[in-house]
């Protein structure tokens, strides 16, 4: 029979042979060797450790009884490339005799014994051992108890844009895209948010030995953008769109960063850059000016000064005009 628990990241599977279960409780008999095997996702070595009867308290090694946890003694056992990992407990080769009763084995992601498991992930199963022919142990001729399989599943999360932070039943994951492999089965809330773009709730649903796949269109976040020129009536472009005579009023805004450009006939073309706030009205207002030109004028002559030639009486006048302004 093959029993499994799913705890904190550890997914700790028993199989026994000819062995009883109820309610979760591995019935089995001491000399027997029980098969364990199972699944870690956080370590490449997992260790184990057993707690009962007459044992101390902090817990000992599954294959020597006199190997105190607290003092490093645990049975360790290599994962594989699959996060695999199995062993045979021989209950009859302890280095010592267990007495009959129920037994906790602990299957731990680090070297933590019973008082330091705070920081650990871990998985545990109860096992009663009897001695043969003796007590109530017998087989039940009614099928047991036998606790569900639980085989862990994958999500696989992206967002549009990227770089999303993903929350997922409260506990921050990253940021997107990503996958977050070793969820039990079931129903799992999933958090966007990015800045400049409004949050993002989703559920999704997790299958056993499966993939699922989310993907978030994250909305961004608006404004309301008011653009006036003087003089008004130029023709307005926002990021290279037409949108109108000014002045003109935009709704529904992305926040960031906007380029508008003004044109009106006689003036100058202007361009500038507008930020928008999320939720909040924005106003731009462009002064046009008209071209600086050089329009020719009425001359004026300008006073100079006057040169007598020392040459026959001579007189030479040199005379400089200046173009009058246009008024």
């Amino acid at each position: 029979m093959k029993y499994r628990i799913l705890c904190c990241g550890l997914l700790l599977l028993f199989v026994l042979t000819g062995a009883a279960a109820a309610n979760g409780l591995i019935q089995t008999y001491l000399g027997d060797t029980v098969p364990l095997s199972g699944y870690c996702y956080t370590s490449s070595t997992v260790y184990l450790f057993l707690t009962g009867p007459n044992l101390p308290s902090d817990g000992v090694a599954l294959d020597n009884i006199y190997s105190r946890a607290d003092q490093g003694g645990f049975t360790e056992v290599s994962v594989d490339s699959n996060d695999h990992w199995k062993y045979d407990w021989d209950t009859g080769s302890l280095g010592g005799r267990l007495d009959a009763g129920t037994y906790t084995i602990w299957a731990v992601d680090g070297p933590n014994d019973l008082s330091n498991l705070n920081q650990a992930q871990y998985s545990t199963i109860s096992v009663a051992l009897g001695t043969p022919g003796i007590g109530t142990m017998g087989t039940s001729s009614t099928s047991p108890d036998i606790t569900p399989v639980v085989v862990p599943g994958t999500l696989n999360i992206s967002s549009v844009p990227d770089n999303a932070s993903v929350v997922i039943n409260g506990n921050y994951q990253g940021r997107t895209p990503l996958s977050v492999p070793g969820l039990a089965p079931g129903t799992y809330l999933v958090n966007f948010s990015r800045f400049n773009y409004e949050p993002l709730s989703a559920t999704a649903t997790v299958e056993a030995g499966a993939t699922t796949e989310v993907t978030a269109t994250l909305k961004p976040k608006t404004g309301t953008l008011v653009i006036d020129t003087t003089p008004e009536g130029a023709n307005i472009t926002l990021d290279g769109t037409n949108v109108g005579l000014s002045p003109v009023t935009q709704y529904r805004v992305s926040v960031g960063n906007h380029t508008v450009n003004a044109t009106l006939e006689g003036y100058v073309p202007a361009e500038t850059v507008v930020t928008v706030i999320a939720d909040q009205p924005v106003t731009s207002t462009i002064l046009l000016a008209k071209p600086v030109s050089l329009v020719p004028g009425n001359l004026t002559p300008l006073p100079v000064p006057v040169t007598i030639g020392a040459c026959a009486g001579a007189i030479l006048l040199f005379v400089f005009f200046r173009p009058r302004a246009r008024t």
